[in-house]
């Protein structure tokens, strides 16, 4: 039986929108999954880093990912976050979103202990015998202090519900070497580093999670729509379009930047919970600035 086809394509690391207070706005969370959508994204990704699925309690996290299934209404697949610490609580937050409806799991590795390698395979092999939807497997070793390497992915690859990896390390060797033990395996490589989307393409990856789309969605969309018509030059143009704004990212945490940036354009998304809530002005200015030069240059 063949595994089911996810992770191709450009997908929306969605974040959650809050409130002044810091609870979560669903309103404008269906609106952007909604954007999202009309903007031609291949699927939408919720409770991930950019989500913050790290600080939303459990009852939280079901009515956010409850939300955002309803509103996709099966017109994109929807992946949920359900990476927690320990295996059991990862199993039964996994196993709730699959009620749900979700039709993919991304699954960080777990955090702040150290795990060795073959905890990690014990880790998700768990979660692969009680789950039915694919699962994801996520390594961003910065955030979580654990990476997979990829002798245990090629492992994992053969369970049958580890349908592919989300890399976002940004060691692109990494992501090759994900790609070539489990070239022959039906298995999904895709990029979470905005910058190395179309380079994973190139090199047999299927994609990317995009935290840019919440601010670019077209021009991430297109990246993946011009590599599959063969038009390397249009897709090398947008993929070199986000540059400005990922060096924005240097400027102060990463997601924080993406919810302002996002707020900037016009959508109110607030501002992520604290403490993680504020920007300098210098800051915000300069994003400012960058997605004015966006508009002026690159969506031409």
């Amino acid at each position: 039986m063949s595994k089911p086809k996810i992770a191709h394509g450009i997908i929306a690391a969605m974040i959650t929108p809050m409130d002044d207070e810091g609870n979560v706005d669903f309103k404008e969370m269906r609106n952007q999954v909604d954007r999202q959508i009309a903007a031609g994204i291949s699927g939408v990704f919720t409770l991930g880093t950019n989500g913050e699925g790290y600080i939303l309690d459990h009852d939280e996290k079901l009515k956010v990912m409850k939300a955002v299934i309803e509103e996709a209404d099966h017109r994109v697949p929807v992946y949920v976050g359900t990476g927690c610490v320990s295996t059991t609580e990862t199993i039964e937050l996994s196993k709730q979103a699959e009620q749900l409806g979700a039709d993919a799991l991304s699954v960080i590795t777990p955090w702040f202990a150290q795990a060795s390698q073959e905890d990690l395979y014990k880790h998700y092999k768990a979660l692969n015998d009680v789950i039915g939807i694919p699962i994801l497997l996520y390594n961003i070793p910065a955030r979580s202090g654990n990476s997979l390497a990829p002798q245990t992915v090629a492992r994992l690859a053969d369970l049958p519900n580890i349908a592919g990896i989300k890399d976002s390390s940004g060691n692109f060797d990494n992501i090759l070497q994900y790609i070539e033990l489990t070239r022959n395996k039906n298995f999904a490589v895709i990029s979470g580093n905005d910058s190395l989307i179309l380079w994973t393409l190139k090199a047999g990856g299927t994609g990317g999670i995009a935290a840019c789309a919440n601010v670019l969605p077209e021009i991430m969309v297109s990246i993946y729509k011009y590599y599959q018509n063969g038009d390397w030059e249009k897709a090398q143009r947008a993929q070199d379009s986000i540059r400005p704004f990922r060096n924005c990212f240097k400027l102060g945490n990463p997601n924080t930047i993406v919810k302002m940036a996002t707020d900037l354009m016009g959508f109110p998304v607030g501002m992520p919970r604290a403490p993680f809530n504020s920007l300098p002005d210098r800051v915000v200015q300069t994003v400012q600035k960058t997605l004015d030069k966006y508009y002026s240059e690159y969506k031409k």
